[in-house]
C-alpha cells in the first residue's frame, strides 16, 4: 500500500516532496455500512516552524481500489520548549514504536522515545478521524498537525505525521508506511527524537496516527 506524493510547508502550505512509488494497493477513504470498509491512502503533509511563525502542509486525494493506505508529514525549523514523558504504552501503539525503532536502527538512526503529549495528540486525532469517517491531515474543525500537538502541550522544532486506515495490526500498518517513500522518510528521519502513536479500533478502521517530533 502507499500514499500519494508528499506535500511540504515552510511558512506556507505549498511545496512538494519526493513522489511516491505506484501503490501495490489503493483504496478510497470512504466507508460503507453495507460492507467491510476498504483501507485508504492519504497524502503526506509536512510542517516547519521558524522563529516568528509556523507552517503546515496540506492534504491530498486518495486512489480507488482496495488495500491498506497511509498519509504522512514532516517538518523542521526552530522553536522553543519541549514535551516530555512516556506514552504509546498500549499494545498496538507500543508495537508500532518498537517496529519504528527496529527500522531506524537498521538505517543507522537513534531510537525515538515515546512522548505522552505526542501520544495524546495522536490518540485524539485517531478518534477524530474515526468519528468523522475521513482520513485527512486536516481535521473537521480545520486543525493541523502543528495545532494538534501544540494543543496537547508539545513545543516543537521539528514535526512529522503519518496516518493510515484499515490495517489490522502494527505489523501491517508499518509495512504499509515503509512501502511508501513519504512515510518511510518520516520513520527514518534521524532528526526526530520522540514519537506518539494513536490507534482507534472501530468502524471504518483501524485508524492510525504517528506524530513524530523534536522538542526545544
Amino acid at each position: 500500500a502507499s500514499a500519494s506524493p508528499g506535500v511540504t510547508a515552510s511558512g506556507s502550505p505549498s511545496g512538494s516532496a519526493e513522489p511516491e512509488k505506484k501503490p501495490k494497493k489503493t483504496a478510497s477513504p470512504t466507508t460503507s455500512a453495507a460492507e467491510a470498509p476498504a483501507p485508504a491512502s492519504k497524502t503526506p503533509v509536512r510542517a516547519t516552524k521558524k522563529s516568528g511563525g509556523d507552517g503546515s502542509g496540506g492534504n491530498g486525494s486518495s486512489g480507488g481500489g482496495s488495500g491498506p493506505a497511509a498519509g504522512n508529514g514532516s517538518g523542521s525549523g526552530s522553536g522553543s520548549g519541549s514535551g516530555s514523558g512516556s506514552g504509546a504504552t498500549g499494545g498496538a501503539e507500543a508495537q508500532v514504536l518498537a517496529l519504528v525503532n527496529e527500522e531506524r536502527a537498521a538505517a543507522g538512526c537513534s531510537p525515538v522515545t515515546a512522548n505522552d503529549r505526542l501520544t495524546r495528540a495522536a490518540d485524539d486525532y485517531s478518534d477524530v478521524m474515526a468519528s468523522s469517517g475521513v482520513m485527512s491531515h486536516t481535521g473537521p474543525d480545520g486543525s493541523t498537525m502543528a495545532s494538534r500537538v501544540e494543543a496537547a502541550g508539545y513545543q516543537w522544532s521539528t514535526l512529522g505525521e503519518n496516518i493510515a486506515r484499515g490495517q489490522a495490526d502494527a505489523a501491517s500498518v508499518m509495512d504499509s508506511w515503509m512501502n511508501s517513500p513519504g512515510h518511510r522518510a518520516n520513520i527514518l528521519n534521524c532528526s526526530f527524537k520522540e514519537l506518539g502513536v494513536g490507534v482507534h479500533f472501530g468502524d471504518g478502521g483501524p485508524w492510525w496516527t504517528q506524530d513524530f517530533g523534536t522538542g526545544r
